[in-house]
């Protein structure tokens, strides 16, 4: 459940202010261990006591989070001569966190179990393989080893990168469960008014950290999968040749990894956002696979168009003060495919939808005006221009796809002659499918309606004579009329 507080406090763009105000303290505080019992893991961690390893721990915790806490300290003094490096951030699990973390993943599982048996869940995931997914993350998580690597990991990606920055392992201090830092604390991303008081521009912070974001998704496939505001920090450079400030990544205990194929398909998408291409739009879709097989793309590629069309470029304010009427006329329009709603979650995206969301919250409340377009565009273009030879080798492929669908086309087409000779051709018409579809739909709700009612008018006549067989008919009567309420697309 801290878990779920965290992710919601990010979430400016979805809920009232009041409230991920007092969610926003689950990112930094939980209650705390004792600090003896603290003591006693690091000393049986890196196997001395803590007064040799350290020359001095702060005993109130900065950070106390679900799994751990973190404390300030200063490194010995020969290890802190020898590294040039004195303060530190000491991460420590908490005592027996790894018993807690089985028995609610246990939980979950079961969870999960259930819920792959509901139909509306069912269809659109597989939620045990979801709960596998979370379950392998955090297992990573109570193990700072594993978090080391990943910091050292993500901070060679971004090495040449003179606006992102990460903490130094200590590897002298570090074990499995203690992980020791340099410390980089400096402002919280979402205090916007120290970030003005401190001449930072908190709109750029918002394009900084959309541009950073892109690049972990459709450059390096490795993301930070945990984004929310207590884990990124914002230092103003000192520099007058440097970047006007810096975002320091914390905490890599949840890190995402997209596949060559998944970046791929992730940079289609970009492509078609940034060109407004409704088409491209849906088959890169399709090709993440979050499309249900019965999706009406005809339909749907027909409402994306419109959607780019007219908000294609429009701020967040903007939309707020959108024309109610606009978006009932656009949902009678689409009723249907809002109505099946024909969108999927990957298994493998559930960390990648997560980091989007929260970054999405964070960008919000740096700007309420904040447009994700004016960041996707020139992202999408230093694609194009080449940042990576993948990138290049992807558009060859393609470009050699279309040419294969060029040169099979003249066969096609005499296929086509041929059916429309034989009479065998098919024409279809997507509203004119929709409107049958809805038709149906109704035909079948009215009779289950007729069903209903003879059912309950029979029991009723029956019963004076008859209970058994008449409350036999009126307990019948409740599946037609569950379903003449629309509720049949839940019953298997």
């Amino acid at each position: 459940m801290v878990k779920v507080g965290q992710f919601l406090s990010a979430r400016l763009d979805v809920l009232p202010e009041e409230i991920t105000k007092e969610l926003s303290g689950l990112q930094d505080e939980v209650a705390p261990e004792s600090f003896e019992s603290i003591l006693k893991e690091i000393e049986q961690e890196l196997g001395m006591a803590p007064t040799t390893a350290f020359t001095e721990i702060i005993a109130e915790p900065i950070a106390a989070a679900s799994l751990g806490q973190a404390y300030r300290a200063k490194l010995s003094q020969g290890l802190a001569t020898d590294l040039g490096v004195h303060d530190v951030i000491i991460k420590v699990l908490r005592p027996s966190i790894e018993d807690i973390v089985e028995v609610d993943l246990a939980a979950l599982t079961k969870v999960g179990g259930w819920l792959s048996r509901v139909k509306l869940v069912s269809k659109r995931t597989d939620a045990p393989a979801l709960v596998e997914e979370f379950a392998e993350i955090t297992l990573q998580e109570i193990n700072y080893l594993k978090e080391a690597e990943n910091l050292e990991r993500f901070a060679a990606d971004f090495e040449t990168d003179s606006r992102i920055k990460t903490p130094d392992v200590i590897w002298e201090r570090s074990a499995r469960r203690v992980l020791t830092l340099t410390d980089v604390s400096a402002i919280k991303i979402s205090d916007v008014d120290a970030l003005v008081e401190a001449g930072i521009d908190p709109n750029a912070v918002a394009a900084e950290l959309a541009r950073a974001t892109f690049e972990q998704f459709f450059i390096t496939g490795f993301f930070h999968a945990d984004p929310h505001p207590g884990n990124i920090f914002i230092t103003k450079n000192q520099e007058p040749s440097g970047p006007a400030f810096t975002l320091t990544y914390i905490d890599f205990g949840m890190m995402g990894r997209v596949s060559e194929e998944q970046k791929a398909n992730l940079q289609r998408f970009l492509f078609a956002v940034a060109s407004r291409d409704a088409r491209a739009w849906v088959v890169a879709c399709e090709r993440l696979g979050v499309l249900l097989p019965s999706a009406d793309t005809v339909l749907l590629e027909e409402a994306v168009s419109k959607l780019f069309d007219r908000f294609g470029g429009v701020r967040v304010g903007e939309l707020i003060q959108t024309d109610p009427q606009e978006i009932k006329e656009f949902a009678i329009e689409f009723s249907e495919l809002i109505r099946t709603l024909p969108f999927q979650l990957p298994n493998d995206f559930l960390f990648l939808i997560r980091a989007l969301s929260l970054i999405s919250g964070v960008t919000s409340s740096l700007n309420r005006e904040f447009n994700i377009w004016d960041a996707v565009d020139p992202f999408a273009r230093s694609l194009l221009n080449g940042s990576g030879t993948g990138t290049i080798n992807r558009l060859g492929k393609d470009l050699y796809a279309n040419l294969l669908t060029l040169s099979r086309l003249p066969g096609r087409l005499e296929q086509l002659v041929s059916r429309v000779e034989r009479g065998d051709l098919v024409t279809r018409n997507p509203e004119l499918e929709r409107r049958l579809r809805v038709l149906d739909s109704s035909i079948r709700r009215a009779t289950a309606a007729v069903v209903f009612a003879v059912l309950v008018i029979a029991g009723v006549l029956v019963l004076p004579g008859n209970l058994q067989l008449g409350y036999s008919l009126l307990a019948t009567a409740s599946l037609p009329l569950l379903y003449a309420l629309g509720f049949g697309r839940f019953i298997k």
